[in-house]
């Protein structure tokens, strides 16, 4: 029975890495996984899915206007797919994370997710909020901070480096905007190492 998976980190936790590998395995074993990536995500030039490692695929893009049930369909009927893999599902709409669990449950097709849970300022994207509601399987793939502790947050740096709050939602970028980091130095706004201490004392 197909299920709708949704896998979830802060930034650089290797969930791009994670997918390629799972589009990996069904490809080596006869199988079609489809590829879907936000169009609006094209650090790594449009209909590209990359890690930090150095491995990419080509993806099919979508825009939040999309219906993903119809273009999902539309592509089954014409070479049946086994996997739907959504890379950066952070930017899915409400309805659009409905219509992926109708691919789920009305056409049969495994649907695995892979995105941020929250924003830099600690609030829930509204895909990954509608994620967390609806998907049968909630896997947290980690990472850690700078200190050593697990990291479950992301904060977003200014063009000096230093941690912003405030802005829109969402801003493109990787390492030079954005690092992941446990929730007390979140609330501190600390992004980087301060002292030779790892992990931090209490």
């Amino acid at each position: 029975m197909a299920k709708f998976y949704f896998y979830y980190s802060t930034m650089n936790a290797g969930k791009s890495t994670t997918l390629l590998q799972s589009s990996y395995n069904y490809r080596e074993r006869g199988m079609n996984p489809l590829v879907l990536t936000p169009q609006l995500d094209n650090r790594f030039g449009e209909g590209k899915v990359a890690s930090r490692i150095g491995i990419k695929a080509e993806a099919v893009t979508f825009t939040q206007n999309d219906n993903l049930l119809d273009r999902i369909a539309a592509a089954h009927r014409t070479a049946p797919l086994h996997c739907v893999l959504v890379d950066e599902a952070q930017f899915l709409t409400r309805q659009q994370v409905r219509q992926l669990s109708d691919v789920v449950d009305d056409l049969g097709i495994p649907v695995l997710a892979y995105g941020l849970r929250t924003d830099f300022q600690g609030n829930l994207f509204e895909g990954s909020q509608n994620l967390l509601a609806w998907a049968d399987s909630l896997t947290e793939i980690k990472t850690i901070c700078h200190c050593g502790r697990k990291a479950t947050m992301v904060l977003r740096l200014g063009e000096d480096g230093k941690p912003v709050r405030d802005g829109a939602q969402v801003k493109i970028g990787g390492n030079e905007t954005y690092q992941s980091v446990c929730r007390r130095h979140f609330k501190e706004g600390i992004a980087t190492r301060q002292t030779d201490q790892l992990p931090f004392k209490d």
